[in-house]
């Protein structure tokens, strides 16, 4: 399409309007009509919403005024030139009722022609009971307007128990949806994406309990609308937790690729995880907190003092396969981020593989195991143990702006691995205090890291971890126990081993198998905006 301009006005002031492939901008003019370069809008075509002829009204309720000469263009604004999103709303006036019709053809056809990836129908999961319980109210008050506005159709569905939404997925017809939406928090989204996963890889015939199985990917995408406690899946991968700049991500249609870890106890798949697979001190704080849920949210934080006093470790050998790729690291101070070339790569591996001589082989396998044909070196590392992480994340949240790795990423096939060896509390509450500032979390001497792509974890006394499964709280030889006796009155005795933390879940065993699977889900996000990347309204590419 050629490019296209005009006059216009907004209000009693003169604009001229322009048009140009995937851009659409108005630029101010001054009382001599010359274009003032200060006053300038812009909005990537692909970030428009919808476009009405006549004069759209929102508020006190959605009417339209008809008008010869006006059009209405709802888009998405950046809110202070940050990670949050609101619905810009601007009312243009034409010359005439001809050149009113050009422009909202012209922009109609624009937005659908680089729009193609937007969502038409989809799959709603709302969890009424999670965090504060206002999943229902953000989801009938704010995003259900939005959706109706955009001409997205919606099948909604309230969670009325556990694994309700993973349930569904597995077992209903899903035709004709475009993708599926989760209301509530992090625990709301491992619904769907185990429901998801499982329910494409019993459709591909493929066994999730062989940990070394290659797993297909979904065509369906995931969005999330933050109304959870944490919602840390949600703020690594958009940079807010604002249920408006969801919901616009998910009505313009963006794809983030991410990567999962699956987790495995032999031949037994244990759970899925984006974010933390933690043992040691994250693990014993989300098992104590699960004992008191009467406490409500601020539990997390009397269970995480609790833990912190009690001062654990426990003994085990962590044994990892390096990632081969040398492209980054942990520790190089970058930043995942829109249109991030690290993980472009994966994507660029992938594209070079179904160009050239894999042409028979489906694109979501290829996907999935283009972490796995870059094979590293093993290693082992023995020892005891304060915590041992795995996130394919950041892990960042409003608390940790930086996160538990801040230079990991989301779709390049690889964990990061953090080990917090044995030490005293104060050592201990440095490495935890630097996940809320500018210091570097690892610069420690009881701190490693590494870039990982398959870990396997042996508690001591592994035979015990076949017979008890869930831990009980008797305290054995297995842990090293430094309280003193008033905190031990507190603290409770240490059990022999730890639990894993997997996204927020307990698993049954300490004897771990976990792998990641390169960009296995796609997200309605597009990662964090970089401020090149706000200023100019980039989309991330490389998912193309």
């Amino acid at each position: 399409m050629e490019s296209f301009s005009s006059t216009l006005k907004i209000g009693k002031k003169n604009y001229t309007g322009l048009l140009s492939r995937r851009l659409f901008k108005w630029t101010g003019l001054t009382h001599r009509n010359e274009e003032n370069a200060v006053c300038v809008e812009r909005v990537p075509v692909e970030e428009i919403v919808g476009v009405q002829a006549g004069r759209l009204e929102l508020l006190p309720e959605k009417r339209v005024e008809e008008s010869e000469t006006e059009f209405t263009v709802l888009y998405v604004r950046r809110v202070h030139g940050g990670q949050r999103w609101s619905l810009g709303q601007t009312v243009f006036t034409a010359p005439d009722l001809e050149l009113r019709d050009r422009w909202v053809q012209s922009l109609r056809h624009c937005t659908e022609k680089y729009s193609q990836d937007r969502p038409r129908n989809l799959l709603v999961f709302i969890n009424p009971f999670g965090g504060r319980q206002r999943g229902r109210e953000v989801y009938h008050t704010q995003i259900a307007p939005l959706f109706e506005l955009a001409g997205v159709r919606t099948h909604v569905l309230e969670t009325e128990r556990a694994n309700h939404a993973r349930d569904y997925i597995l077992k209903k017809d899903l035709t004709g949806f475009d993708g599926l939406v989760c209301v509530g928090g992090d625990g709301m989204f491992s619904e769907l994406m185990h429901g998801l996963i499982g329910r494409t890889q019993w459709e591909a015939g493929i066994s999730e309990h062989d940990p070394e199985a290659t797993l297909e990917s979904s065509s369906l995408r995931i969005g999330i609308i933050p109304a959870g406690s944490t919602d840390c899946v949600c703020f690594a991968t958009v940079g807010v937790n604002d249920p408006i700049t969801s919901a616009l991500h998910i009505i313009i249609g963006d794809s983030q690729p991410l990567d999962v870890c699956s987790v495995h106890h032999r031949k037994r798949l244990l759970k899925y995880s984006v974010s933390l697979v933690g043992y040691g001190f994250y693990g014993d704080v989300l098992a104590d907190s699960d004992r008191n849920r009467w406490m409500g949210p601020i539990r997390y934080d009397y269970s995480g003092l609790k833990m912190f006093l009690s001062n654990r470790s426990y003994k085990g050998t962590v044994r990892f396969q390096l990632a081969e790729s040398q492209s980054s690291n942990p520790r190089d101070n970058t930043r995942c981020r829109t249109g991030c070339m690290v993980c472009s790569e994966s994507t660029e591996r992938l594209c070079s593989l179904v160009d050239s001589s894999f042409d028979s082989l489906s694109r979501a396998s290829l996907i999935s195991s283009c972490s796995a044909s870059l094979p590293g070196d093993w290693r082992s590392v023995s020892g005891s143990f304060k915590a041992v992480n795995l996130t394919c994340m950041s892990s960042a949240c409003p608390k940790s702006p930086g996160g538990l790795s801040p230079s990991a990423h989301l779709a390049d096939g690889t964990a990061d691995l953090i080990l917090v060896r044995d030490c005293g509390r104060a050592e201990f509450l440095e490495h935890l205090r630097r996940h809320t500032n500018n210091k570097d979390q690892f610069d420690l001497p009881f701190v490693e890291v590494y870039r990982v792509t398959a870990l396997h974890f042996f508690p001591e006394n592994e035979e015990e971890d076949e017979n008890e499964g869930m831990e009980t709280e008797e305290g054995t030889e297995g842990s090293q126990h430094k309280t003193s006796s008033f905190l031990s009155g507190i603290c409770g005795v240490p059990p022999s081993r730890s639990k894993w933390n997997c996204d927020g879940e307990l698993v049954p065993h300490a004897a771990i198998h976990a792998r990641v699977h390169c960009q296995l889900i796609r997200l309605f996000a597009r990662g964090i905006e970089s401020s090149q990347g706000k200023r100019r309204g980039s989309r991330l590419m490389y998912y193309k």
